[in-house]
């Protein structure tokens, strides 16, 4: 873990100094400019990518647990897509409204979407586990499909796209506070980590030792909507990190929730980061969104785990 805070606190100073407009250390005691730069854009920047990181590897990890699949999270499961039909629907009856409604939209959406996905997640037979992220992908594919009509019909498609592109590089002062809260939520489910590992284990176990399994399921599915959605509105789809990062840290450190959980989010918030950092510097002074960069290695580690498990089964 100190290790971990180490290379955590080395990426967030080098994504300080790291951008189109140049700053250097020794300017921040000598240009006032510099210090505003510092204030307004790269801090809350920097904030925003370690947070969203931290969140949605936490989120992803508790949908393992609750869909007892380690394929799946929201990206997986239709949770972002219903998050972008509810923002895209509150978009076109109510664009006046601020941000917080939207985010709450959003999350309503997104909490229906996730609850009806786990209800046909149940109906796949549990020696079947490739099945799932199969249907939640295919599921997505339809919520997907008819926002894409949806944003056609009423030319919103370019709302659409901001959404899906997750990225990093519109985030100043006072438009990425509400992914405090996401990282909230993230801190809440630490709380109930050890309930949720008895969750894995299935309906008629938890139970059986005592579990309230409903309360917890709920709890899930809101923590897990909520922060899929805080998300969206603020920087867009970010896919594979809550997929990616929960099964590279349960390779070496198992599936107690309880140890592993902030491990999940310091992996989560590094490798987010670090991926923002290398989407600056790859085309500098251009960008490449982190969503970019990180799909590209999340795709790879995806592939590898799919094709891992064949050649082991």
């Amino acid at each position: 873990m100190v290790l971990m805070g180490l290379l955590l606190c080395l990426l967030a100073g080098i994504s300080l100094f790291v951008g189109a407009s140049p700053l250097h250390p020794g300017a921040l005691l000598s240009d006032p400019q510099a210090l505003q730069l510092l204030a307004v854009s790269r801090i809350p920047r920097t904030a925003a990518v370690l947070l969203t990181g931290a969140a949605m590897a936490a989120a992803g990890v508790i949908m393992q647990l609750l869909v007892r699949n380690k394929f799946v999270e929201p990206g997986t499961t239709g949770t972002n897509e219903a998050a972008m039909l509810g923002l895209l629907a509150v978009t076109l009856l109510t664009p006046a409204m601020p941000l917080f409604g939207k985010m709450l939209a959003a999350s309503a959406s997104a909490l229906a979407g996730t609850a009806l996905f786990i209800l046909l997640a149940r109906r796949i037979p549990p020696e079947r586990p490739l099945l799932i992220p199969l249907a939640g992908l295919v599921y997505g594919g339809v919520l997907m499909a008819c926002a894409s009509f949806i944003a056609i019909q009423s030319d919103l498609l370019q709302y659409l796209g901001i959404w899906m592109s997750g990225e990093f590089s519109g985030i100043l002062a006072g438009r990425y506070e509400l992914l405090w809260l996401a990282g909230g939520l993230a801190l809440l489910s630490y709380f109930a980590a050890d309930q949720f590992t008895i969750a894995g284990l299935g309906r008629a176990v938890s139970l059986n030792l005592g579990l309230r399994y409903g309360q917890v399921l709920g709890f899930g599915i809101v923590t897990v909507s909520l922060v899929s959605a805080l998300v969206i509105v603020t920087v867009g789809m970010l896919p594979f990190v809550g997929l990616v990062v929960p099964n590279l840290v349960s390779r070496i450190m198992g599936d107690n929730l309880g140890a592993s959980l902030p491990v999940v989010a310091g992996t989560g918030a590094g490798l987010l980061l670090l991926c923002d950092i290398l989407g600056r510097l790859l085309r500098y002074p251009y960008e490449i969104p982190a969503g970019t960069v990180f799909g590209l290695f999340g795709a790879a580690v995806f592939l590898y785990m799919l094709l891992g498990r064949r050649a082991h089964g």
